[in-house]
């Protein structure tokens, strides 16, 4: 199973960008998809995610507002970024997991078992 993400670049604060992650390989059902990223010199965070079975969505306090995740999490996921703010930089790697995890594991990258080679997302000030 292969997590191909895309749709990073260069961008000024206040502008938006649109992050797409394709999933491929052998055949794979996700029941989980999120979006976790990580600055320089930071440990990796969670952004958003979504599950299957009415497609609930949860993000990070700091992306509230801001980003929305989409897709149809079997194949294709998205995470929609608006009003992005220079503290948003960093490389966005997508993420899936076969489980459809409980809410309180959501956030934790530990339990997704299959990971993109992620994509650079950088908000100039």
């Amino acid at each position: 199973v292969q997590l191909q993400a895309s749709g990073g670049g260069l961008v000024q604060a206040g502008g938006s960008l649109r992050l797409s992650c394709a999933a491929s390989g052998r055949t794979f059902s996700a029941n989980t998809m999120g979006w976790f990223r990580q600055a320089p010199g930071k440990e990796r965070e969670f952004v958003a995610a979504i599950r299957s079975s009415g497609g609930s969505t949860s993000y990070a306090d700091s992306v509230k507002g801001r980003f929305t995740i989409s897709g149809d999490i079997k194949n294709v996921l998205y995470l929609q970024m608006n009003s992005l703010k220079p503290e948003d930089t960093g490389v966005y790697f997508c993420a899936a997991d076969p489980r459809r995890l409980i809410l309180s594991s959501v956030p934790h990258a530990n339990e997704y078992g299959y990971w993109g080679q992620g994509t650079l997302v950088t908000v100039s000030s």
